[in-house]
């Protein structure tokens, strides 16, 4: 397996880091609400078999600019391009949470530049019958809680690296969240579903089977509204964050569905 490559792309005039490790065909991966403080093991076991190419999102770790993205519309065009810039206008894209949502919302919008589709538990819907948790309403532990079955694996994702600065490393945080609040506030419904007819190619749905935060009766709502061939798979043991709960068991799922 190749080294971890760091390289930089410019978003509105301002820097967004784009990590890189594997060989083989290329694949883009857009990190959930945790971002990507740190290469995580669900890449890893992606870039056995591909190149996994994974873009920092605005106003997360490795990124700034998210103060310039007002609208939804403001999102899906920064996202498209960062993806453009990452060389990943074309291959298979996996996202997860908000992540996933980008993705999501870059295939509605250019249904012909993504070959294919994996979606982790995202937001964009909303359904009063059966409300969303707010990521917003939590502190400490809770958030921790919320998000995955094991706590620890959370916390251990968003330590601060030994290279982040100790007094900017909780900021950075604390600008991840607010970043996801521009995008996903208060309901996490960003009307995607009014364009996820136009998303043609092959998507597969992935939730975590102890999700707290969004209802796995979500998973429904979006492939029923998707155009294109659509696969839902449940990860045992897994709550929202599945690929921090649940890392080889999601890896192996998303190498099955590329093959």
């Amino acid at each position: 397996m190749s080294e971890l490559e760091t390289s930089k792309v410019g978003v509105n005039g301002h820097e967004c880091r784009v990590w890189r490790k594997g060989t083989g065909p290329s694949i883009g991966y857009l990190a959930g609400l945790a971002g990507l403080p740190k290469w995580p093991l669900f890449a890893d076991a992606l870039a056995k078999e591909h190149q996994v190419i994974a873009p920092s999102i605005p106003g997360f770790p490795g990124a700034e600019g998210h103060r310039e993205l007002d609208t939804t519309l403001d999102w899906i065009v920064a996202m498209r391009e960062l993806l453009n810039g990452a060389d990943l206008e074309g291959p298979p894209l996996v996202g997860v949470s908000i992540g996933a949502t980008l993705a999501a919302e870059v295939a509605a919008m250019w249904p012909h530049k993504v070959e294919k589709l994996v979606l982790v538990a995202p937001f964009g819907i909303y359904d009063e019958a059966e409300p969303t948790e707010s990521p917003w309403a939590q502190q400490g532990q809770e958030f921790a809680g919320l998000f995955c079955n094991n706590a620890d694996a959370y916390s251990d994702f968003i330590r601060r690296p030994n290279d982040a600065d100790p007094v900017e490393w909780p900021i950075e945080m604390a600008r991840a969240r607010e970043a996801s609040a521009r995008l996903l506030w208060p309901m996490g419904d960003t009307r995607i579903a009014r364009r996820l007819h136009r998303i043609i190619c092959p998507t597969l749905i992935i939730w975590g089977a102890d999700d707290r935060v969004i209802p796995r009766s979500y998973a429904k709502k979006f492939a029923e509204a998707i155009s294109g061939p659509t696969e839902l798979v449940e990860i045992a043991n897994a709550g929202h964050l599945v690929d921090l709960d649940q890392p080889e068991a999601l890896a192996k799922e998303v190498l099955r569905f590329l093959r």
